[in-house]
């Protein structure tokens, strides 16, 4: 039993009516799929978007990551960017200090010339984010990113795992895994 149950209700029945799309689709892994969780149309949602803020905040503290373990938030552009926005929001409104950071495909050829954007995240405890993950390659190759700047990564965490291995993939790698929702709760399954 979550603490955030309605909440995480309403955001699988949002996520279902906005995000799913039915059809068959080539996902960015290669793998084909009867159909595409288009998250953008969630994350950028008046409703949905400040729900995944909460939904997400109250997921991590439920796994022992609240604000007093988390610096920061972040992951690989662009599937990550509203979600750490989200949540830096959802925190804020509570009171709470959360930072967010956007890690770049590649380090920028000019100004500071760097791949994570933000507020420095050398020596701060982070989490890194992702919409929606499949092989989970882009919440990875953010941790890389993150390691190579100097934070400390504890976490993955989605909004929607769709099951094909993006979970097994990072605990193997030595990263725990957290979904805020699954596709038995998308009714995909």
């Amino acid at each position: 039993m979550s603490t955030n149950d309605s909440q995480r209700a309403r955001l699988a029945q949002l996520v279902n009516d906005l995000a799913v799309v039915r059809g068959k689709v080539t996902l960015a892994s290669g793998l084909e799929s009867d159909f595409y969780v288009d998250m953008r149309r969630a994350t950028l949602h008046h409703e949905a978007a400040p729900l995944i803020g909460h939904v997400m905040l109250d997921m991590l503290e439920e796994a022992g990551l609240g604000t007093e373990d988390v610096d920061a938030v972040g992951g690989l552009t662009m599937g990550a960017d509203p979600v750490a926005t989200a949540m830096l929001h959802a925190a804020a409104s509570r009171g709470l200090d959360l930072d967010a950071f956007v890690v770049r495909k590649a380090a920028k050829d000019h100004g500071m010339r760097r791949r994570v954007e933000g507020p420095e995240v050398a020596g701060r405890r982070v989490v890194v984010l992702e919409d929606t993950s499949t092989t989970g390659g882009s919440p990875l190759e953010a941790v890389e990113a993150l390691r190579e700047a100097g934070a400390q990564v504890l976490a993955v965490a989605v909004i929607v795992d769709r099951d094909t291995g993006a979970r097994e993939r990072i605990e193997a790698a030595g990263l725990p895994y957290h979904a805020a929702l699954g596709l038995d709760d998308l009714g995909l399954a």
